[in-house]
């Protein structure tokens, strides 16, 4: 289904909120957070942690681990969370409330470990930076959403040079997304609001 659903509260919504295996969580997470403004630097670090792990799998996946993501990297903490050691990722590998992938969780050790030394609001600062300068067309259909734009590919670019790992232009666009830089709730869905 590419158009807005209608859901059973009667609402339009993305179809994606109400895809084939979704509960109330997706619901929730499209009517509350999805495409709304995140600010803070670790607001927007675990966003790019979840974003990053999300990568090769569905959103439903995080979505369900999101609080055990929370308890295993101390809320999302970048001073916390720089401070981990070996033990720590060996505790993360062996954690069954989490996506135990090594190369997503060294990443995520490793971004912390960079964040750490930065100015506070400077994550937030490059990250909103990338955000389009207009908003484009509401989207009408799911095929009307890109997977990359030239702002994600610049928003990549700029974290990596940063020494940021595991981010390439499709999670930083979903990362665009799902923190408010842009508004891809489709043109009928009951959530679209003015980017």
């Amino acid at each position: 289904m590419s158009v807005a659903v209608v859901g059973p509260d009667g609402a339009l919504r993305c179809p994606w909120a109400l895809s084939t295996g979704a509960t109330g969580e997706y619901v929730v997470y499209h009517d509350t957070e999805w495409g709304r403004p995140v600010h803070g630097d670790d607001a927007l670090y675990e966003r790019l942690c979840l974003e990053a792990f999300q990568s090769g799998l569905s959103w439903i996946t995080i979505l369900r681990r999101r609080e055990g993501f929370r308890k295993a990297f101390a809320s999302f903490e970048i001073a916390a969370v720089a401070e981990f050691g070996p033990a720590d990722a060996e505790r993360l590998l062996a954690d069954e409330g989490i996506i135990r992938n090594r190369a997503k969780i060294e990443a995520t050790l490793a971004n912390a470990k960079v964040l750490a030394g930065w100015e506070p609001g400077e994550l937030d600062t490059l990250i909103w930076s990338h955000a389009p300068e207009e908003p484009g067309p509401a989207p009408r259909t799911i095929a009307d959403v890109p997977a990359v734009t030239p702002e994600s590919t610049a928003l990549a670019k700029a974290l990596k040079k940063a020494g940021i790992r595991f981010v390439g232009p499709t999670t930083a666009y979903a990362l665009m997304q799902a923190c408010g830089l842009v508004n891809d709730h489709l043109a009928a869905c009951a959530s679209r609001s003015p980017a």
